[in-house]
Protein backbone atom coordinates (compact mmCIF):
# COMPACT_ATOMS: atom_id res chain seq x y z
CA UNK A 1 0.00 0.00 0.00
CA UNK A 2 1.58 3.85 -1.05
CA UNK A 3 0.92 6.58 0.98
CA UNK A 4 -0.89 9.91 -0.08
CA UNK A 5 2.20 12.07 -0.67
CA UNK A 6 2.09 15.22 1.87
CA UNK A 7 3.55 18.06 -0.22
CA UNK A 8 2.79 21.27 2.40
CA UNK A 9 1.15 21.74 5.72
CA UNK A 10 -0.96 25.19 6.91
CA UNK A 11 -0.76 26.03 10.72
CA UNK A 12 -4.26 26.70 12.25
CA UNK A 13 -4.17 29.08 15.47
CA UNK A 14 -2.16 31.08 16.72
CA UNK A 15 1.48 30.17 16.64
CA UNK A 16 2.99 28.62 20.00
CA UNK A 17 5.66 30.40 22.39
CA UNK A 18 9.00 30.00 20.71
CA UNK A 19 11.99 31.36 22.19
CA UNK A 20 15.91 32.05 21.12
CA UNK A 21 16.82 30.46 24.59
CA UNK A 22 18.70 27.13 24.41
CA UNK A 23 19.49 26.85 28.58
CA UNK A 24 16.46 23.95 28.51
CA UNK A 25 17.72 22.10 25.78
CA UNK A 26 21.42 22.28 27.08
CA UNK A 27 19.76 20.46 30.49
CA UNK A 28 18.12 17.92 28.47
CA UNK A 29 21.73 17.44 26.52
CA UNK A 30 23.70 17.17 29.94
CA UNK A 31 21.32 14.30 31.49
CA UNK A 32 22.45 12.40 28.40
CA UNK A 33 20.60 9.89 25.93
CA UNK A 34 18.79 12.45 23.87
CA UNK A 35 18.06 11.09 20.68
CA UNK A 36 17.92 13.40 17.45
CA UNK A 37 15.83 13.06 14.92
CA UNK A 38 17.48 16.06 11.83
CA UNK A 39 15.61 17.54 8.75
CA UNK A 40 16.46 19.31 5.69
CA UNK A 41 16.97 22.42 7.88
CA UNK A 42 20.69 21.10 9.40
CA UNK A 43 21.84 21.11 5.44
CA UNK A 44 21.02 24.89 4.35
CA UNK A 45 24.29 26.13 5.89
CA UNK A 46 25.93 23.30 3.50
CA UNK A 47 24.28 24.97 0.23
CA UNK A 48 21.42 22.26 -0.07
CA UNK A 49 17.96 24.04 0.31
CA UNK A 50 15.37 22.83 2.60
CA UNK A 51 11.69 21.83 1.43
CA UNK A 52 9.50 24.34 3.03
CA UNK A 53 11.57 27.25 4.56
CA UNK A 54 11.48 30.84 3.14
CA UNK A 55 13.64 29.63 0.76
CA UNK A 56 12.31 26.17 0.20
CA UNK A 57 12.12 24.04 -3.28
CA UNK A 58 8.60 22.94 -3.10
CA UNK A 59 7.79 27.27 -4.03
CA UNK A 60 9.22 26.00 -7.46
CA UNK A 61 9.69 22.41 -7.73
CA UNK A 62 7.11 19.51 -7.22
CA UNK A 63 9.19 16.46 -5.94
CA UNK A 64 9.45 13.01 -7.78
CA UNK A 65 6.43 10.67 -6.49
CA UNK A 66 7.00 7.11 -6.73
CA UNK A 67 4.08 6.64 -8.42
CA UNK A 68 5.70 8.64 -11.64
CA UNK A 69 8.64 7.13 -11.22
CA UNK A 70 7.59 3.56 -11.60
CA UNK A 71 4.76 4.51 -13.96
CA UNK A 72 6.34 6.54 -16.92
CA UNK A 73 9.37 6.16 -18.52
CA UNK A 74 9.50 9.96 -19.41
CA UNK A 75 9.29 10.59 -15.94
CA UNK A 76 12.09 8.33 -15.17
CA UNK A 77 13.91 10.17 -17.88
CA UNK A 78 12.83 13.56 -16.61
CA UNK A 79 14.02 12.20 -12.89
CA UNK A 80 17.63 10.89 -13.97
CA UNK A 81 18.84 13.91 -16.07
CA UNK A 82 17.81 15.96 -12.93
CA UNK A 83 19.34 14.10 -10.54
CA UNK A 84 22.50 12.91 -12.38
CA UNK A 85 23.01 16.73 -12.35
CA UNK A 86 22.33 17.26 -8.81
CA UNK A 87 24.12 14.57 -7.73
CA UNK A 88 27.23 16.42 -8.17
CA UNK A 89 26.75 19.37 -6.18
CA UNK A 90 25.36 16.76 -2.97
CA UNK A 91 28.49 14.65 -4.17
CA UNK A 92 30.75 18.08 -3.42
CA UNK A 93 28.89 19.03 0.09
CA UNK A 94 30.60 19.16 3.06
CA UNK A 95 29.00 18.97 6.52
CA UNK A 96 28.63 22.42 8.04
CA UNK A 97 28.88 22.95 11.69
CA UNK A 98 25.42 21.88 12.48
CA UNK A 99 26.66 17.81 11.91
CA UNK A 100 29.79 18.64 13.34
CA UNK A 101 28.08 19.56 16.78
CA UNK A 102 26.20 16.37 16.11
CA UNK A 103 28.80 14.13 15.82
CA UNK A 104 30.64 15.79 18.77
CA UNK A 105 27.18 15.89 21.65
CA UNK A 106 27.10 11.79 19.98
CA UNK A 107 30.40 11.13 20.98
CA UNK A 108 30.55 12.84 24.16
CA UNK A 109 27.34 10.83 24.93
CA UNK A 110 24.79 13.49 25.54
CA UNK A 111 23.28 12.11 22.28
CA UNK A 112 22.25 8.44 22.03
CA UNK A 113 21.31 8.20 18.28
CA UNK A 114 20.27 10.12 14.98
CA UNK A 115 17.84 9.40 12.94
CA UNK A 116 17.67 11.55 9.84
CA UNK A 117 15.06 12.13 6.77
CA UNK A 118 17.54 14.17 5.13
CA UNK A 119 19.33 11.76 1.90
CA UNK A 120 22.60 13.64 1.72
CA UNK A 121 24.51 11.36 3.84
CA UNK A 122 26.09 14.65 5.95
CA UNK A 123 26.18 12.98 9.28
CA UNK A 124 28.14 10.00 8.28
CA UNK A 125 30.52 12.78 6.67
CA UNK A 126 30.38 14.46 9.91
CA UNK A 127 31.60 11.72 11.51
CA UNK A 128 28.37 10.33 13.24
CA UNK A 129 28.19 6.64 13.85
CA UNK A 130 25.15 4.52 13.47
CA UNK A 131 23.19 7.26 11.27
CA UNK A 132 19.57 5.86 10.51
CA UNK A 133 18.62 7.49 6.94
CA UNK A 134 14.90 7.82 7.80
CA UNK A 135 14.29 8.31 3.80
CA UNK A 136 17.43 6.06 2.15
CA UNK A 137 20.87 7.85 0.94
CA UNK A 138 21.38 8.92 -2.30
CA UNK A 139 24.50 7.59 -2.78
CA UNK A 140 23.61 4.27 -3.36
CA UNK A 141 21.44 2.74 -6.05
CA UNK A 142 18.92 -0.31 -6.13
CA UNK A 143 17.19 -2.56 -8.87
CA UNK A 144 13.67 -2.49 -8.27
CA UNK A 145 13.52 -6.14 -10.02
CA UNK A 146 16.47 -7.75 -8.64
CA UNK A 147 17.71 -5.97 -5.44
CA UNK A 148 20.75 -5.25 -6.91
CA UNK A 149 22.72 -2.28 -4.93
CA UNK A 150 25.34 -0.36 -6.35
CA UNK A 151 27.45 2.82 -5.90
CA UNK A 152 26.06 6.12 -6.96
CA UNK A 153 29.52 6.63 -8.29
CA UNK A 154 29.05 3.77 -10.53
CA UNK A 155 25.94 4.79 -12.06
CA UNK A 156 27.19 8.40 -12.53
CA UNK A 157 29.88 6.49 -14.46
CA UNK A 158 27.11 4.80 -16.85
CA UNK A 159 25.23 7.90 -17.48
CA UNK A 160 28.23 9.91 -18.49
CA UNK A 161 29.22 7.42 -20.75
CA UNK A 162 25.52 7.08 -22.04
CA UNK A 163 25.09 10.65 -22.53
CA UNK A 164 29.09 12.14 -23.33
CA UNK A 165 28.38 16.51 -23.60
CA UNK A 166 25.31 16.52 -21.93
CA UNK A 167 25.16 19.81 -20.02
CA UNK A 168 22.77 22.15 -18.61
CA UNK A 169 23.12 25.77 -16.48
CA UNK A 170 21.94 24.40 -13.21
CA UNK A 171 20.35 27.77 -10.90
CA UNK A 172 19.68 25.37 -7.90
CA UNK A 173 19.84 21.80 -6.60
CA UNK A 174 16.85 20.51 -4.24
CA UNK A 175 17.09 18.56 -0.86
CA UNK A 176 16.26 15.15 -2.71
CA UNK A 177 19.37 15.73 -5.38
CA UNK A 178 17.04 16.94 -8.34
CA UNK A 179 17.34 20.34 -10.03
CA UNK A 180 15.13 22.54 -12.28
CA UNK A 181 15.18 21.68 -16.26
CA UNK A 182 13.62 22.60 -19.19
CA UNK A 183 11.56 19.66 -20.81
CA UNK A 184 14.12 20.45 -23.89
CA UNK A 185 17.07 20.10 -22.20
CA UNK A 186 15.93 16.41 -20.86
CA UNK A 187 14.41 14.92 -23.90
CA UNK A 188 17.59 13.22 -25.42
CA UNK A 189 19.16 12.03 -21.58
CA UNK A 190 19.61 8.20 -22.29
CA UNK A 191 18.56 6.31 -19.04
CA UNK A 192 20.49 3.11 -18.10
CA UNK A 193 18.80 -0.08 -16.44
CA UNK A 194 20.49 -2.70 -13.63
CA UNK A 195 23.89 -4.52 -15.53
CA UNK A 196 22.48 -7.44 -13.78
CA UNK A 197 18.99 -7.97 -14.84
CA UNK A 198 17.92 -4.98 -17.40
CA UNK A 199 15.62 -4.06 -14.45
CA UNK A 200 15.10 0.27 -13.69
CA UNK A 201 17.33 1.35 -11.09
CA UNK A 202 16.56 3.45 -8.68
CA UNK A 203 18.49 6.21 -6.18
CA UNK A 204 17.79 4.35 -2.76
CA UNK A 205 15.55 7.03 -1.23
CA UNK A 206 12.29 6.84 -0.26
CA UNK A 207 10.10 8.85 -2.98
CA UNK A 208 7.24 11.12 -2.35
CA UNK A 209 4.14 8.17 -1.90
CA UNK A 210 6.25 5.67 -1.05
CA UNK A 211 6.04 3.58 2.42
CA UNK A 212 9.70 3.78 4.72
CA UNK A 213 10.24 -0.05 4.99
CA UNK A 214 8.46 -1.14 8.03
CA UNK A 215 11.80 -2.52 9.53
CA UNK A 216 13.38 0.83 9.71
CA UNK A 217 10.25 2.46 11.49
CA UNK A 218 10.45 -0.23 14.17
CA UNK A 219 14.22 0.48 14.72
CA UNK A 220 13.20 4.01 15.17
CA UNK A 221 10.09 3.26 17.74
CA UNK A 222 12.46 1.25 19.46
CA UNK A 223 15.14 4.56 19.44
CA UNK A 224 12.39 6.60 20.97
CA UNK A 225 11.66 3.98 23.59
CA UNK A 226 15.04 4.07 24.58
CA UNK A 227 15.87 7.74 24.78
CA UNK A 228 16.05 10.21 27.49
CA UNK A 229 14.37 12.94 25.23
CA UNK A 230 13.31 13.91 21.86
CA UNK A 231 15.55 16.79 19.86
CA UNK A 232 14.22 17.55 16.89
CA UNK A 233 17.02 19.60 14.04
CA UNK A 234 15.93 21.62 11.46
CA UNK A 235 12.23 19.90 10.62
CA UNK A 236 8.75 21.27 9.88
CA UNK A 237 7.88 17.61 10.38
CA UNK A 238 5.12 17.86 7.65
CA UNK A 239 5.58 14.46 6.72
CA UNK A 240 4.12 11.96 9.01
CA UNK A 241 7.27 9.81 8.49
CA UNK A 242 8.97 12.35 10.93
CA UNK A 243 5.74 13.59 12.96
CA UNK A 244 4.82 10.13 14.34
CA UNK A 245 8.35 9.85 16.20
CA UNK A 246 7.59 13.28 17.75
CA UNK A 247 3.77 12.23 18.79
CA UNK A 248 4.82 8.40 20.01
CA UNK A 249 7.69 10.53 22.40
CA UNK A 250 4.80 12.83 23.41
CA UNK A 251 2.76 10.18 24.40
CA UNK A 252 5.07 8.27 25.84
CA UNK A 253 6.13 11.52 28.56
CA UNK A 254 9.21 11.95 26.71
CA UNK A 255 10.10 15.65 26.58
CA UNK A 256 10.33 16.97 22.85
CA UNK A 257 12.27 19.75 22.16
CA UNK A 258 12.49 21.53 18.80
CA UNK A 259 15.07 23.54 17.23
CA UNK A 260 13.63 25.02 13.91
CA UNK A 261 13.35 28.40 12.09
CA UNK A 262 9.91 28.98 11.82
CA UNK A 263 6.28 26.74 12.79
CA UNK A 264 6.61 23.18 12.87
CA UNK A 265 3.40 20.45 12.92
CA UNK A 266 4.81 19.18 16.24
CA UNK A 267 5.12 22.76 18.01
CA UNK A 268 2.23 21.10 20.35
CA UNK A 269 3.84 18.32 21.49
CA UNK A 270 6.90 20.27 22.54
CA UNK A 271 8.26 21.23 25.80
CA UNK A 272 10.86 23.14 24.80
CA UNK A 273 10.45 25.34 21.02
CA UNK A 274 13.83 27.55 19.94
CA UNK A 275 13.67 29.47 17.14
CA UNK A 276 17.16 29.73 15.61
CA UNK A 277 19.58 28.40 12.88
CA UNK A 278 21.34 25.13 13.35
CA UNK A 279 24.69 26.11 12.76
CA UNK A 280 24.63 28.67 15.13
CA UNK A 281 22.35 27.32 18.13
CA UNK A 282 24.73 23.77 17.40
CA UNK A 283 27.49 25.65 18.13
CA UNK A 284 26.33 27.49 21.15
CA UNK A 285 24.78 24.83 22.87
CA UNK A 286 28.46 22.92 22.77
CA UNK A 287 30.04 26.00 24.32
CA UNK A 288 27.20 25.61 27.03
CA UNK A 289 28.04 22.31 28.04
CA UNK A 290 32.04 23.45 28.28
CA UNK A 291 32.89 21.79 25.03
CA UNK A 292 35.16 23.19 22.42
CA UNK A 293 32.97 23.96 18.97
CA UNK A 294 34.40 21.18 16.03
CA UNK A 295 35.78 23.31 12.93
CA UNK A 296 33.51 23.02 10.51
CA UNK A 297 34.48 21.25 6.58
CA UNK A 298 35.05 23.53 4.09
CA UNK A 299 31.50 24.33 1.30
CA UNK A 300 31.27 22.93 -1.78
Amino acid sequence: MRTRPTLSWTPTGDPLPRTAELGAVAELLRRGGVLVLSGAGLSTESGIPDYRGAAGSLRRHTPMTYGEFVGSAEGRRRYWARSHLGWRTIARARPNSGHHAVARLRALGHVSGVITQNVDGLHQAAGTPGVVDLHGILDRVICLSCGRYSAREELDRRLRAANPGFRAAVSAVNPDGDVDLAEHEVAGFVVVDCESCGGLLKPDVVFFGENVPGSRVERCYRMVRECSALLVLGSSLTVMSGLRFVRRAAAAGVPVAIVNQGVTRGDEHAAVRVDRPLGDALTELLATLGETPPRSSPGP
